[in-house]
């Protein structure tokens, strides 16, 4: 037999009105009462008919999760579980679910999006990366649909967006191994369809200049942010004239690539080469050696998001925001010569 809201009343002995405020969150009700409602709720199994509140609030108090490839390859790398932990715990704090959706490629992706949107599934939706060309951006955008991108978008740069500082996180991360004597460094980067991609580039042909050294295009490899993109990458660098002295990766997946090429040849880390990756995630810190690595908060990147999308979602007219989380070195046995 399904528990309705006078049982809920009756257990916690108030009216239903109360428990109907309650259920709202308004603010007429003390922290004891919304207490012992929720309290007797839980003892006696009651969950609110969200479809029929949705119908009088006209929302579906859910957010969209748009993931830019499909599912059983994002998984692989530790970025998305760790963005979207970040996004469900500012989620659950505001009472909201999450939904996500992916597609094989671009067009996948739209469909997806649309079914979502126009099917009113979603109050909002958060993309989880940046291109540089991007009509899902100019889409929701002129629709006027709640969104935030986690990237700085490209093309309409005033949408709500949370990002790092990726110029100066990959300067840094440079400037960390031209101080520690490397001199050949090679970057290996992912698609230059991606902002964050072309943003640490920038920072790493920066600090380049600043030290008075050419930059070389043969030193930087382009792929996909995975570990094979990163093991291939190294051993193109290899067949060199000159090959490098010390690798960055714009990712820690792809981090990993290059220090199990170089393993393979017996290189050692950081005598022999030096490697510095992106994302600070679990992996870097369990490899041997440890591999030096820019912390993004990835953690923090996912939870500002969503906190930027409920504020828009629930004050329309807010004032659009861009948030920039900041990053920081961890450096590790992989690149410490001094």
């Amino acid at each position: 037999m399904n528990v309705t809201i006078k049982d809920v009343a009756k257990k916690a002995g108030v009216a239903t009105s109360t428990v109907s405020r309650v259920l709202s969150n308004s603010p007429r009700i003390s922290k004891a009462t919304h207490e012992k409602v929720r309290k007797a709720m839980e003892e006696l199994g009651y969950y609110p008919n969200l479809s029929a509140k949705n119908l009088v609030k006209r929302s579906t108090e859910t957010l969209g999760i748009i993931m830019p490839r499909s599912a059983e390859d994002l998984f692989v790398n530790p970025f998305f579980p760790e963005v979207i932990r970040g996004i469900q715990a500012l989620a659950q704090e505001k009472n909201y679910d999450l939904l996500m959706v992916s597609g094989r490629d671009e067009a996948e992706e739209k469909k997806a999006v649309e079914k979502i949107v126009y099917g009113k599934r979603c109050d909002g939706v958060l993309l989880l990366c940046s291109r540089t060309t991007d009509p899902l951006i100019e889409q929701l955008d002129d629709e006027g649909f709640p969104f935030v991108v986690i990237g700085k978008p490209a093309t309409r740069p005033d949408v709500n967006w949370v990002d790092n500082d990726n110029v100066q996180a990959s300067y840094v991360a440079t400037k960390h191994l031209l101080d520690q004597g490397y001199r050949r460094i090679g970057f290996v980067s992912g698609s230059l369809s991606l902002v964050v991609s072309l943003d640490r580039l920038e920072g790493y042909k920066k600090a380049l200049k600043d030290q008075n050294i050419a930059f070389n295009k043969d030193l930087i490899v382009y792929g996909d942010f995975d570990r094979e993109t990163g093991y291939q990458a190294f051993k193109k660098l290899l067949t060199l004239e000159e090959p490098p002295d010390s690798v960055i990766a714009v990712d820690d997946v792809m981090a990993l690539g290059v220090s199990r090429a170089a393993q393979e040849l017996n290189l050692r880390l950081p005598e022999d080469l030096a490697i510095v990756g992106f994302n600070n995630t679990m992996l870097t810190e369990y490899t041997y050696p440890p591999i030096t690595s820019v912390d993004i908060k990835i953690y923090d990147l996912g939870y500002q998001a969503a906190k930027l999308l409920i504020n828009q979602i629930e004050n329309p007219d807010a004032e659009r925001k861009h948030v920039i989380v900041p990053t920081g070195l961890i450096v590790r046995k992989s690149s410490c010569l001094k």
